[in-house]
């Protein structure tokens, strides 16, 4: 799972989550917003709070947390009336988090669907399509997707507005519902065996 940032030229192109403390950090809905705000270029303390929508304190402690995980960095500093501004930016062009172990949500969709759920009317895009690929056709799939978002986040151009793309291409599991999970509406076992031996004795009586 990669979530993509554009800073700065000398920037390695990946960072590797890899520890817990890491985890955490890119796993809150906050700060997943803040870095969000970081993909394109650096801002302050001051500017992130604006951005997101928090007060000027709760924006110091979300980006010391992401700070000290590696995920962002200092990019460069002003002073300001005495007071020095520190200029924050993502820590590598793309962060690259693992996959979630069975039966734990996903961080990177859990913090997408719920960007997706403010996004306003008019200004979202989702589809889903069931298909039925060989393993070739579902990795070619898959690259012609990533080459596609590349493509575009190329053109990407800090002056216009967010634009957030997120695509999964998976195989599903049909059968991970709970041993013994009845589907609403669905009748139990013993009902639906009484249901059919009560029809059988009816249907011998009719045609007797």
């Amino acid at each position: 799972m990669t979530i993509w940032s554009v800073p700065e030229d000398d920037l390695p192109e990946t960072f590797h989550v890899t520890t817990d403390e890491q985890l955490r950090a890119v796993s809150n809905l906050t700060r997943h917003r803040i870095m969000a705000v970081l993909r394109f270029e650096p801002a302050t303390i001051t500017q992130i709070a604006g951005r997101v929508g928090l007060a000027k304190g709760s924006s110091s402690y979300h980006v010391r947390l992401l700070e000290r995980a590696g995920l962002v960095r200092v990019v460069r500093t002003r002073k300001v009336r005495g007071v020095v501004e520190r200029y924050y930016a993502m820590a590598a062009r793309s962060i690259a988090l693992p996959d979630p172990a069975p039966g734990q949500p996903d961080v990177l969709l859990r913090n997408a669907v719920a960007d997706l759920e403010t996004a306003p009317d008019g200004a979202r895009q989702v589809k889903m399509s069931h298909l039925r690929l060989t393993d070739e056709q579902f990795a070619e799939l898959g690259a012609r997707l990533a080459a596609l978002a590349d493509e575009y986040r190329a053109l990407s151009d800090p002056s216009l507005p967010d634009v957030s793309l997120v695509f999964a291409l998976f195989r599903p599991s049909f059968g991970g519902s709970a041993e013994g999970e009845q589907a609403e509406g669905e009748p139990a076992e013993n009902e639906q065996a009484q249901g059919e031996q009560t029809t059988g004795e009816q249907t011998a009586g009719d045609g007797q």
